[in-house]
């Protein structure tokens, strides 16, 4: 039977099941990669315009190195050009890893009797927030097991907890989650303590391996999960975060699955994901899963430059699962968010009395205890060393939450990112943070290198008005200004 998607296609309706195998698989097949198609869809990329399913089909099914290389070439241009030279940071914080589900992949899973079981009480998240901000972090995002005493509630008053939070020039200004899914007037309640993006992976789009490897547990409802964030958006939340954890089923499949998610949202909600994620499994206690679609590093990096072409204005996150060497690599090819200083343990960023960023330097490299985690992360450096560098390398390292806190989020952010806008915003807003960072938590050795790239940067601009307004905005910085953003 020859593939018809116009047949096949299911229609986008509110909170209701979009995901049809066969036509994903259907573009896979019959989209044939010649290299003059793949030039014209790399330039269509580079206007800022989202690819379509069968596009980004035809990108995946090239195969040839010198298209590959077109590919990451043409992500990488295309990232310069929305994104500039900037890379925000962030920081996970998981809060509990109480779990009601059983999933083969996850060192939380219910059935894990060697996993130790931790909740933070309020005190203990006032210390994990007062040593995360004390090493110079701005932006949290906040980890939750899939438990009932982790409801609508609990995750409301701990972002609440979490921003209510200052030590000396510290603070947090954004707070993200990853959670389970919730009806909508959960996600409401959540909505309502200020959170910014609420971040929910599907794991795998393919349904047949979501339901081998979600053996029980609510999560095991694939069809509750692929909607949640359809609810968050009912709820008012318009910052959403997607992703699928490769190495489950083919890489392929996730990446036209990950495309389809934004096609849905910009179908029915008029907005796309605001990020998306790309983990690749990493080793877990009591992990049991096939090796049978381990994802290579040249696939790994293939297919983040193909979806930094496919969806050019959604933020695309690599986190410390990956070691600091292709992180290196991929940050070029179209990553615009990474996480710094990454702890995993519950409770682990005071522990070994790393409340001070020096401590916290040390404890980064101490060797993890997987039975104490839910996977294993790969790179263990601490903030002030991927600040450092970043800065040799040339990027803006930002913590900046300015559009968030000037509605500047969901539609409204499109508005100014489809079309590069946020460009102008971004990078200045990118050099006060770091700023910032240099003034109140940075080495001597740091802040040289740092402000000496903050000079070179400002020489850069051609805009005299703007170039004066964040000069003088600088000069309030190192007088003692804080969160100062256009």
């Amino acid at each position: 039977m020859i593939f018809t998607p116009e047949k096949l296609k299911i229609k986008d309706q509110r909170m209701r099941p979009f995901i049809d195998a066969n036509e994903l698989w259907g573009y896979l097949k019959q989209s044939k990669a010649t290299k003059e198609r793949v030039r014209e869809i790399i330039a269509k990329s580079l206007d800022k315009n989202r690819l379509t399913l069968q596009e980004t089909a035809i990108l995946i099914n090239a195969d040839e190195p010198d298209l590959i290389e077109e590919i990451k070439q043409g992500a990488k241009a295309l990232k310069e050009k929305v994104y500039g030279q900037r890379i925000v940071l962030f920081a996970p914080l998981y809060i509990g890893n109480m779990c009601t589900n059983n999933c083969s992949y996850c060192g939380f899973k219910a059935s894990n009797k060697k996993i130790q079981r931790v909740t933070l009480n309020n005190q203990d998240l006032v210390d994990q927030v007062k040593a995360l901000e004390d090493a110079g972090q701005k932006r949290l995002i906040l980890v939750y097991g899939e438990h009932p005493w982790y409801n609508a509630k609990f995750i409301a008053d701990t972002v609440r907890t979490v921003y209510s939070v200052k030590s000396g020039p510290g603070e947090i200004r954004r707070v993200n989650i990853n959670a389970a899914p919730l009806d909508i007037d959960g996600f409401r309640t959540v909505k309502d303590a200020g959170i910014g993006t609420f971040q929910i992976f599907q794991e795998t789009y393919h349904e047949e391996t979501y339901m081998k490897v979600h053996l029980s547990g609510v999560k095991r409802n694939y069809d509750w999960r692929l909607t949640a964030l359809d609810r968050a958006q009912e709820a008012g939340i318009d910052d959403v975060g997607i992703g699928a954890l490769f190495g489950l089923y083919d890489w392929r499949f996730e990446v036209m699955g990950l495309v389809r998610h934004t096609n849905h949202f910009e179908a029915v909600y008029n907005v796309g994901p605001h990020t998306i994620s790309f983990p690749r499994i990493q080793h877990a206690s009591e992990m049991k899963i096939s090796a049978d679609h381990t994802v290579s590093d040249e696939a790994f990096t293939r297919l983040v430059a193909i979806l930094r072409l496919a969806v050019p204005y959604t933020g695309l996150i690599l986190t410390a699962r990956e070691p600091a060497a292709i992180r290196n690599e991929i940050m070029q090819f179209g990553v615009s968010q990474i996480d710094g200083g990454t702890n995993i343990e519950i409770g682990g960023y005071t522990k070994d009395g790393a409340t001070e960023p020096q401590a916290a330097d040390k404890q980064s490299s101490a060797k993890q205890n997987i039975d104490r985690e839910q996977f294993q992360i790969s790179d263990n450096r601490s903030l002030n060393e991927i600040m450092e560098e970043l800065i040799d390398q040339k990027y803006i390292p930002s913590f900046c939450t300015a559009c968030y806190r000037l509605g500047r989020t969901g539609e409204h952010f499109m508005e100014f990112s489809v079309p590069g806008f946020i460009k102008r915003y971004c990078q200045p807003n990118a050099l006060m943070t770091m700023a910032e960072y240099l003034e109140d938590y940075a080495p001597p050795e740091t802040k040289i290198k740092g402000y000496a790239m903050l000079q070179e940067k400002l020489d850069e601009i051609d805009d005299k008005t703007l170039k004066d307004k964040l000069e003088a905005n600088l000069r309030k910085i190192k007088e003692g200004a804080r969160d100062l953003y256009f």
